[in-house]
């Protein structure tokens, strides 16, 4: 019975482990290839977790987490033999060091505020990585749709061609146009086929970025027309509250702090006990004791100079913090003034432009069909259509980045 138990307890054990792996290799599988379409808040997530530059820089918290315990160490009493010819011939002591002036106290206080100024710094990077994620993920989506425009001008190249051919087998087209229409579709092919590689490497950056093999195939789910109503005072004020570079000069500010403070206790001198027990000393006693103490007298080095030096570096922080606000002030203002100016030109392509192009194109071919018009009439609006085209997807682009680069400057995420 004991081994029947056994045997069963084994082999649930064993279907335990076989799930467990199970469900971490598909989870693993899923995060390698994810099938759902990547938000840019999904990305943002993806990248918290798996990017290796924020993983290398949350890293640094047990680092300084172990700077506290070591700041928290106290000195170890010290221990002394001496064997002489006179008496007593043997003394037995310890000495004990006594840290004054709050020592102890002053270092905890630095290590703790050196483990503040990490926590700031892993979240300017984590806003690096957020700007970074951004930047690529938008140039993605541009790629994306640059490839789609210059497929579906492929695609008309392609029909302007066959319209050609046809044209010319019943004898209504010249040569050349048929010729003229080659061309188109050659050119065309030959810019959608570049605008693919470049898909392809916008996709492999946007992959490093959130940790991801990188050939990993991505559909992505935010469209071109996120944005944020950020004005210029509304930014400014986000800036000054929560811009991560300020934080970290703040926390540098609270750790310079400590340290001054531990400079100036420093300056205390601290003293050593000593106990001893003194033993055979005939004929006046076998055992006796002595009490001594001493301390170092601050005569050539007083600690001086270092309190000097913290508070330089105190004063030299403060104005670096103003000077760092005073640039903060100018970008952010600079930053969304840009970013207004280029939402205004990308709604501008997106309401008017854009569809307007696509009118005239439409009526183009239509005309040419209908031999109403030449092949040349025809080539110039597909022109036209296409820098149009491109020229408002360019415009996409100057927005995001004008977008990326004012979240950049806030340092802190805008909505």
């Amino acid at each position: 019975m004991s081994s029947y138990v056994h045997d069963r307890l084994s082999r649930a054990v064993a279907c335990v482990f076989v799930c467990i792996l199970s469900t971490s290799l598909r989870a693993q599988t899923q995060l390698a290839s994810p099938a759902q379409p990547l938000t840019l808040q999904a990305a943002y997530d993806r990248a918290l977790a798996a990017n290796p530059t924020i993983a290398a820089a949350r890293l640094r918290r047990q680092v300084d987490l172990a700077g506290i315990r070591v700041a928290g160490e106290r000195p170890n009493p010290e221990a002394h033999v001496e064997f002489e010819k006179e008496t007593p011939k043997q003394d037995f002591g310890l000495a004990f060091p006594v840290e004054l002036g709050g020592k102890r106290t002053r270092r905890i206080e630095v290590a703790q505020a050196t483990l503040q100024v990490g926590e700031a710094q892993l979240t300017q990077t984590i806003i690096d990585i957020r700007t970074q994620v951004r930047r690529a993920y938008f140039a993605r989506l541009i790629s994306d749709a640059r490839l789609a425009v210059l497929d579906e001008l492929r695609q008309f190249a392609t029909r302007l061609r066959d319209a050609a051919q046809a044209r010319f087998d019943v004898g209504s087209a010249p040569r050349l146009e048929l010729l003229q229409g080659q061309l188109a579709l050659a050119q065309a092919e030959n810019e959608a086929t570049a605008a693919q590689a470049s898909a392809r490497a916008a996709t492999i950056q946007l992959n490093a970025l959130l940790g991801l093999p990188l050939d990993t195939p991505l559909t992505l789910g935010t469209g071109l027309d996120v944005a944020t109503d950020l004005t210029g005072p509304v930014a400014l004020t986000r800036a000054q509250a929560s811009n991560a570079e300020l934080m970290v000069l703040d926390r540098q500010i609270v750790e310079q702090t400590a340290k001054l403070a531990l400079a100036r206790a420093l300056r205390t001198p601290d003293i050593t006990p000593d106990f001893t027990v003194t033993r055979n000393s005939q004929p006046d006693f076998m055992y006796g004791w002595r009490v001594a103490g001493t301390a170092t007298i601050p005569i050539f080095t007083t600690h001086r100079a270092g309190v000097l030096l913290e508070e330089a570096a105190l004063t030299q922080l403060n104005t670096q913090r103003m000077a760092v606000l005073a640039r903060i002030t100018g970008e952010v203002t600079s930053a969304s003034l840009v970013a207004e100016g280029q939402r205004t030109a990308y709604l501008r392509y997106q309401n008017e432009i854009l569809p307007q192009a696509q009118q005239v194109e439409t009526m183009a071919e239509d005309s040419y069909r209908l031999g109403q018009t030449g092949i040349s009439a025809l080539l110039q609006a597909l022109q036209s259509s296409r820098d149009t085209r491109l020229r408002s997807l360019q415009t996409a682009s100057e927005f995001q980045d004008a977008l990326t680069e004012l979240e950049r400057v806030i340092g802190a995420p805008i909505p």
